[in-house]
């Protein structure tokens, strides 16, 4: 039986891409920073190891005698009162696991990073992994942390480390339980608390997908070669239509121009510095709408198998566990059960 390394199991990716290893017969260990656990994140056979990502010694405990180290662990806020703890849990998180990888001589490793890190084509056409990026490009805290940390993947791949690197573009699907910024807005949807919108564009692509994408590139994928981990680009405007379809709840109507999220976006940043709590609307997302964030899968495609379930699938099974587990508070025109059909 294989035997896995996993690093930030209870997150929402993490999590699925533990289920996927055990469904395929892999012993698993995982980190958590609590051996506390969401209800929900209970599959057999793991192995869950508590601690952080910075200490080398229960790193070393736990990666010892594994065929892989999966490095999912990620710190994805677009606002943070102390940025460097982005860049603590992102870019050191990183280098420190990668050492203790490294030093212990792990076959393989797949580092998970963003397509966030990755260069866009400004006439909104999709970018692939050799799109031409700079750490200029790099909007708020986030992206720049997640392109610094790439950086030291590829230094370890050419160091003789075999480690493939995967960018997953933006997943949809259940147990997004924080929830990231893209299931704050499916929640927010379902609660009635989006007016309007700014419009934007995004590849969206189903969790599960992404989480099988990761096992796919430790059995097929080219050491220190990116893999895009995504399927459909859509508007932003396109996907509030889809969740309105499926839940048969109005999408709103009133697109924002983005000089005017722009201005409600720094209002809000001023005070969410003076209250030290998350801006409704951050500033770095606003900052990120004005570019079509469009990325073609089609390397991770042809060279690892990638499925690629439909986003609308992916939506249904998204709004399905938010009303199951609690986070509707208002009554939806359809019964949960039509959600699953």
């Amino acid at each position: 039986m294989p035997r896995a390394f996993v690093t930030g199991g209870t997150g929402f990716v993490g999590s699925h891409v533990i289920e996927c290893l055990v469904s395929k017969g892999w012993h698993v260990v995982a980190l958590a920073r609590s051996v506390r656990l969401p209800s929900f994140i209970n599959f057999p056979g793991v192995n869950w190891v508590p601690g952080d990502i910075l200490a080398s010694d229960v790193l070393k405990k736990a990666m010892t005698g594994c065929d892989a180290l999966f490095h999912v662990a990620a710190d994805y806020r677009l606002w943070a009162r102390n940025a460097l703890e982005i860049y603590r849990n992102n870019v050191m998180g990183t280098r420190r696991v990668l050492s203790v990888a490294r030093e212990l001589r792990i076959p393989r490793v797949v580092y998970t990073s963003s397509v966030g890190a990755l260069g866009l084509r400004r006439d909104g056409r999709p970018a692939d992994e050799t799109t031409p990026v700079s750490y200029s490009d790099m909007i708020g805290h986030y992206k720049r942390s997640k392109f610094l940390a790439e950086r030291i993947a590829e230094e370890y791949a050419r160091s003789g480390l075999d480690l493939v690197i995967v960018n997953p573009s933006t997943p949809v699907g259940p147990r997004d339980h924080k929830p990231t910024p893209t299931g704050r807005v499916i929640v927010d949807f379902l609660n009635r608390r989006m007016p309007a919108y700014v419009n934007t564009g995004l590849n969206f692509v189903h969790v599960r997908d992404v989480a099988l994408g990761h096992l796919l590139a430790w059995e097929k994928g080219i050491s220190g070669r990116k893999y895009i981990l995504g399927n459909e680009n859509l508007s932003f405007r396109d996907f509030l239509r889809i969740l309105s379809e499926i839940t048969g709840l109005p999408a709103p109507k009133i697109r924002i121009p983005y000089l005017v999220a722009l201005t409600a976006g720094v209002a809000c940043e001023i005070f969410s510095r003076l209250t030290g709590r998350p801006p409704s609307v951050p500033l770095e997302g606003v900052r990120m709408s004005r570019y079509l964030m469009f990325f073609s899968p089609e390397r991770a495609v042809k060279e690892l198998g990638l499925p690629l379930t439909p986003v609308r699938q992916a939506v249904k099974e998204a709004v399905w566990w938010y009303v199951k587990n609690g986070y509707c508070k208002t009554r939806l025109p359809i019964s949960p059960g039509e959600l699953l059909t």
